[in-house]
């Protein structure tokens, strides 16, 4: 694919409209293990994830704001890993794994959306576990279904704000080549190595979104667990704090998963030149972490464990 010839001024210049990447492995012998690996995580999460999105819809035990919130995160994770797993398994058999320039740029866009949206969502999570242990008996009130919808749909609303202003930033500057990324997706930093121009504005805009979204996400949730804890610690009863804390312990995994591997992928020093250990995180990340999702939420959930026998019963007496 030959570069684009534009003009600025008196000066010709190419502009690169294809991207190359290194991909996860160029061992091909390795990549033949992967594949199949790879291939069943992602049929696992989309069964997964689309498995509690249904049993939420379809059982009315589960119309609660802790399910609602967790369908939606299911959906989030279906998007985010689809985003990427389908394109980066296909690379597996291609000598050359090319990606359009626009198409490089929606993959980082709706991947960072996702990202982003899943940052504010946990944070919405966390405020609904607090109100649900803190304030027991206004938790109906408090929690309405008008007030769960306005809170994913300002997860939603600021992660595709964020991540439009990202791409818009980065895909504007002007990339003359090299062309090849360091990695086996469209990520940002990587991506931004390549400009000819200066980046430091992309860098910033960057920046700002990580501090005000996922700093501010992580912040409000480790305020709500601080006064869920104070709450739990008011209750008089071992059972009854036992039973407080373990309608935490699955969205207080899923958040350590998930900034946990976040911190580690984007709080190292730059480079260009990732190493082994950055893919992998980055496989955690972006493919592992939506499979074990929905796992973990209902690996010791009673009412999942319920509404799943309810619905297999219905099936069953289904006539045909």
């Amino acid at each position: 694919m030959e570069p684009s010839i534009s003009m600025e001024g008196n000066r010709n210049y190419t502009s690169v409209v294809v991207f190359v990447f290194i991909g996860l492995t160029d061992e091909k012998d390795l990549q033949l293990i992967l594949f199949p690996v790879f291939l069943v995580i992602y049929l696992v999460t989309l069964m997964w994830n689309l498995g509690i999105i249904l049993l939420i819809r379809m059982d009315s035990n589960l119309q609660t704001p802790m399910y609602f919130f967790l369908s939606f995160l299911s959906f989030i994770d279906i998007c985010y890993s689809s985003s990427i797993t389908p394109r980066m398994i296909s690379d597996f058999f291609k000598d050359e794994k090319t990606i359009y320039f626009i198409g490089c740029a929606t993959q980082y866009f709706v991947g960072c959306w996702m990202a982003l949206s899943e940052s504010c969502l946990l944070a919405a999570m966390a405020y609904d576990r607090y109100v649900a242990i803190g304030n027991p008996l206004q938790y109906s009130t408090i929690m309405a279904p008008e007030f769960c919808q306005k809170m994913v749909a300002g997860a939603l609303g600021t992660g595709l704000i964020c991540s439009l202003t990202e791409v818009i930033s980065c895909f504007n500057l002007h990339y003359c080549g090299p062309n090849v990324i360091q990695h086996f997706f469209c990520n940002l930093p990587q991506i931004v190595t390549l400009s000819c121009s200066d980046p430091s504005t992309t860098q910033v805009i960057v920046f700002l979104v990580a501090l005000v979204v996922g700093f501010g996400s992580l912040l409000s949730i480790l305020l709500s667990y601080c006064f869920i804890a104070a709450s739990i610690l008011k209750i008089s009863s071992g059972k009854g704090s036992a039973k407080a804390f373990n309608t935490c312990a699955s969205h207080l995994a899923v958040v350590t998963l998930y900034y946990g591997t976040a911190l580690a992928v984007y709080m190292r020093p730059t480079s260009s030149h990732p190493d082994k250990q950055d893919k992998v995180l980055s496989v955690f990340y972006i493919i592992i972490i939506p499979m074990l999702n929905p796992l973990i939420y209902s690996l010791r959930n009673k009412e999942i464990k319920e509404a799943v026998r309810r619905v297999m019963k219905k099936v069953r007496h289904f006539p045909p």
